[in-house]
């Protein structure tokens, strides 16, 4: 819920105010921007080491985080967004994990590159990489600490500043980031919370003094992003991390019981709403039956209801506005000829006019439906029968999105389907293929995706490429 000077935060469960933050005005915001650009010529003369070093304070720091001040800081989350406080711990445990990571492969990735190797007698030549300056961050709602640490830190480390702007759903996340990374020795002009309005988040991406824009949000959030960037004066850096209609596929040697269990999480994890959620299953034929009921069975055990509370393993989805949105999404596939598998009567608290929404299974589902075609976002899946590998192919990149997709199939035992993976690989439009997991990110590996997923790089050595620039030095030493 915003206002033209405030935003306030909506606890989705109860549907209450839970914290509201005023907006700068125009004035207000070229001062920090330009706070950002000073101090951000004098970090990036600070030692590589140095900055690494800080980055290893800010995490000893935040691991320390216990008792009381822990438990604050997961209720804090669950009332911002909605998901369970039980799950909450695994969000923090990953957030540390990536900024351990992308810190222990700084180094190697920032360092000078030298071509002493092919060097000519006299002559000296290198490639540094160069901050590109002020960075802003446009940082999400459904994983905002996973999400934030991909960019954030990698910046800074890199010699950047950061306008780090939060969704107004969890605006409390960048300000607890914001302050560890102060106390581990980040001065404070180089990382700054921003809360915005869209008019003025537009400013923000204009600004002459802001170098690159990093976006994960949705592809029309995407899409006014680029609009705005290409629309400022000079040329701007854009990342966009945007939505996913991320597909499985069963292959008939699965080890099914595993499967299922693994996809019904990867489809209801924080009630669906994550980008690389499972939200259509592709099953062989000769399994279909088995799948779809042991995935029914296990989909029904799910207890909906307060985040708040211990027991809840289903959340309620992030807005009203969301659930009449998924609810209509449903109901018109249902109309269209799907068929639903989930009573509704299981989970009695998921009522029109909440955010609450029971998770749903749906079958004789097509690509004519919007279900298995635009992302859902919530806690629904559509499970369509397949015959053959290249059906499957097909169907999984019949679609506007492209940013995983995963294949399940007995490779440690079935030398062939590995070998049958591996051509899958090639043939799949989208930036991940995963082999028997899906809905994680490894930090080794490159984040990005294809068509309407966006565009970018973030965590692997990749993402510090994106975020630095190259400057190529050519010394000839001898000149007689």
């Amino acid at each position: 819920m915003a206002s033209a000077h405030t935003q306030t935060t909506i606890t989705p469960h109860n549907q209450e105010p839970f914290v509201t933050r005023i907006y700068p005005n125009e004035s207000e915001l070229d001062v920090k921007i330009q706070n950002a650009a000073l101090a951000q010529t004098e970090w990036k003369k600070r030692s590589l080491k140095q900055r690494i070093e800080i980055g290893h304070k800010f995490v000893t720091e935040f691991k320390a985080i216990g008792g009381d001040d822990l438990k604050s800081l997961h209720m804090e989350l669950t009332m911002q967004m909605g998901r369970p406080v039980s799950q909450i711990p695994g969000e923090i445990r990953g957030f540390l994990s990536r900024a351990e990571y992308m810190l222990s492969i700084a180094e190697s990735c920032l360092s000078d590159v030298a071509l002493k190797d092919t060097d000519s007698p006299g002559f000296r030549r290198y490639i540094k990489r160069e901050p590109l300056g002020i960075v802003f961050v446009i940082a999400p709602w459904n994983y905002p600490y996973l999400v934030t640490i991909n960019s954030v830190l990698p910046a800074i480390v890199s010699g950047n500043a950061v306008l780090l702007k939060p969704s107004p759903q969890t605006p409390l996340v960048a300000e607890r980031f914001a302050d560890a990374l102060h106390k581990a020795g980040v001065p404070k002009d180089i990382v700054q919370v921003l809360h915005l309005s869209p008019s003025l988040t537009s400013h923000v991406i204009q600004h002459s003094l802001v170098d690159f824009i990093s976006f994960t949000g949705s592809v029309v959030g995407g899409q006014a992003v680029e609009r705005a960037a290409v629309e400022a004066s000079g040329f701007k850096g854009v990342a966009l991390e945007l939505g996913g209609k991320d597909p499985a596929y069963v292959r008939p040697d699965a080890d099914l019981k595993y499967t299922v269990a693994e996809l019904v999480d990867g489809a209801m994890f924080n009630s669906g709403q994550s980008c690389c959620a499972i939200e259509r299953i592709y099953v062989h034929e000769s399994v279909y039956e088995e799948f779809k009921d042991q995935y029914v069975d296990l989909v029904k055990k799910y207890v909906l209801g307060d985040p708040t509370k211990p027991g809840t393993s289903l959340g309620p989805v992030v807005s009203v506005a969301s659930a009449q949105r998924i609810r209509k999404q449903v109901a018109d596939a249902v109309q269209a000829g799907a068929m639903s598998l989930i009573p509704e009567n299981l989970f009695p608290i998921a009522q029109s006019g909440t955010a609450y929404v029971a998770p749903q299974v749906l079958v004789n589902v097509n690509h004519s439906m919007d279900v298995m075609m635009e992302e859902t976002f919530g806690p629904v899946v559509g499970i369509q029968k397949v015959f053959s590998d290249e059906e499957a192919i097909h169907l999984m990149n019949d679609s506007p999105y492209g940013l995983t997709a995963s294949v399940w199939t007995n490779a440690e035992d079935n030398p062939e389907s590995q070998e049958a993976f591996l051509r899958i690989v090639d043939d799949l439009q989208t930036g991940t293929v995963f082999l028997n997991r899906c809905d994680f990110l490894d930090p080794a590996l490159s984040w990005t995706g294809v068509k309407n997923s966006g565009r970018g790089v973030s965590l692997s050595k990749f993402g510090y490429d994106q975020l630095t620039r190259p400057k190529s030095v050519h010394m000839k030493v001898k000149t007689k």
